[in-house]
């Protein structure tokens, strides 16, 4: 088999263990399990609690002693069955504790299916830049088609989502052990400081001011991922508590409709390079920021039809750009204002501040937020159905209250149990409030120059 078809099929399948459940995790959460928001916060703060040492832990292993597709192979075989234990969990707390294992095991993957695609190009005198990226963009498509099956064969807000996820995981771990060897590089002196081994000397950037703040800032706006990650399928799906709208497409299909911010996400990639050269690495970032106003503040008006439905695709399709400008702008200020002898720990710290420290800060906050702010609780039909825009013997509204609530209309028009329904108009508002006020902080307060010569080397 040809050997980029065989890196394609590894990044194809990197990121379809991971989307099979991502984007559809909410609906299992809140519609199967009628768990809080506060704990799905913190459940959706596994993923950066993993990435503050895992891919660190893992790195030093490749770097020194085992095979980089070795460790490969064995994280996603380990991911995938502790996938199968996950949906069994009995309660909130448990799991918490099986997704903490399952992220440890899998968030070290996404670095290393890169080094092991790099390793493989160099070995086999291939460019890397100019062949990395096509291989690299399959696995966004694999996230994309990993949505769409979990949505077309019903199982956005079943335990089969974790199914289709851990049964391919354990494929993919079998699959890398076919690959290429690709063995330890042994580049770090074994008899150099403990500091330098683990890459702890580029936590010393944050001595510089305009540094520590460019971190500051990627944590923050890190946050911002996680919510839209979190809760941006199951705000589709809650459309279907109002009878108007229960049937609809948008409610049915939430997840293909979620999938156009990857679709978007592709294209983006494209433009960066016409974006950098243009308006440079600042101005960059910060329309990235507004992005993301935009991303939330679209979800906030949309709803399933008409104009509405026009602001949830174009939140999809901002969402490239918000996705995209950052991490990517992010990453080349890195590469072009660090010592390169520092500058791998230098990127692997952006990535910590970015996925590790803001993702478990956006989890958590969010959760905390929505629960304690932006969640209405209701004790009678007349009151529940005025929200709902209906009328308390509206057979669809009395249906939705038993299937969706499981709660049924007393004789006195009293609820028979607390329904609690979430407020998405005004969670989005908050969420751009955040990221514009992130934005208005950033252009004021960061200084940094635009020089082309910096970017000579990016490439269309």
């Amino acid at each position: 088999m040809n050997l980029k078809l065989r890196l394609t099929i590894l990044s194809f399948l990197q990121f379809f263990v991971w989307g099979a459940w991502l984007i559809t995790m909410a609906n299992f959460w809140f519609g199967t399990k009628h768990w809080d928001g506060a704990q799905f916060g913190a459940v959706f703060g596994t993923m950066g609690i993993a990435s503050i040492f895992m891919p660190t832990i893992t790195g030093i292993i490749a770097d020194r002693w085992v095979n980089a597709e070795r460790i490969f192979s064995a994280l996603h075989i380990l991911y995938g069955i502790v996938l199968f234990f996950l949906p069994h969990s009995a309660d909130p707390n448990s799991f918490f504790s099986v997704m903490l294992i399952a992220m440890c095991f899998y968030m070290p993957t996404i670095a290393l299916a890169n080094s092991i695609s790099y390793t493989i190009l160099k070995n086999s005198s291939l460019d890397v830049v100019k062949d990395f990226p096509p291989i690299r963009v399959w696995g966004t498509i694999g996230f994309i088609v990993a949505m769409w099956i979990t949505n077309l064969t019903g199982n956005k807000a079943t335990e089969g989502q974790f199914y289709i996820a851990g049964g391919v995981a354990i494929f993919l771990g079998i699959y890398a052990l076919t690959l290429p060897k690709c063995p330890p590089q042994k580049l770090i002196d074994k008899n150099a400081p403990l500091s330098e081994q683990l890459g702890l000397n580029a936590f010393k950037l944050f001595k510089d001011y305009k540094t520590a703040l460019f971190f500051l800032f990627s944590m923050l706006l890190g946050a911002a991922l996680q919510l839209t990650n979190a809760y941006g399928d199951v705000f589709l799906s809650e459309f279907e508590h109002f009878p108007k709208y229960a049937d609809s497409f948008v409610v049915q299909r939430s997840t293909i409709i979620m999938s156009i911010s990857q679709v978007s996400e592709t294209l983006f990639i494209l433009a960066i390079p016409f974006f950098l050269k243009k308006f440079g690495i600042k101005m960059v970032m910060l329309m990235s920021m507004l992005a993301w106003v935009l991303r939330f503040g679209f979800f906030a008006y949309g709803i399933p039809e008409g104009f509405g439905l026009g602001l949830i695709i174009l939140s999809c399709i901002v969402y490239g750009m918000a996705f995209d400008f950052f991490n990517i702008s992010g990453s080349l200020f890195v590469e072009t204002t660090t010592d390169k002898k520092i500058r791998s720990s230098a990127q692997g710290l952006f990535m910590m501040m970015t996925n590790g420290f803001g993702a478990v800060f956006g989890s958590y906050a969010a959760g905390w937020a929505i629960d304690k702010f932006f969640t209405h609780k209701f004790t009678t039909a007349s009151s529940l159905s005025s929200y709902l825009e209906t009328t308390p013997d509206n057979p669809t509204f009395l249906g939705i209250l038993k299937k969706s609530f499981n709660a049924v209309v007393n004789p006195d028009g009293t609820l028979s149990s607390i329904v609690m329904v979430k407020d998405w108009h005004n969670i989005w508002l908050s969420f751009a409030a955040y990221a514009l006020i992130l934005a208005v902080l950033f252009a004021v307060l960061f200084k940094h120059k635009h020089n082309p010569e910096e970017l000579a080397d990016v490439k269309h």
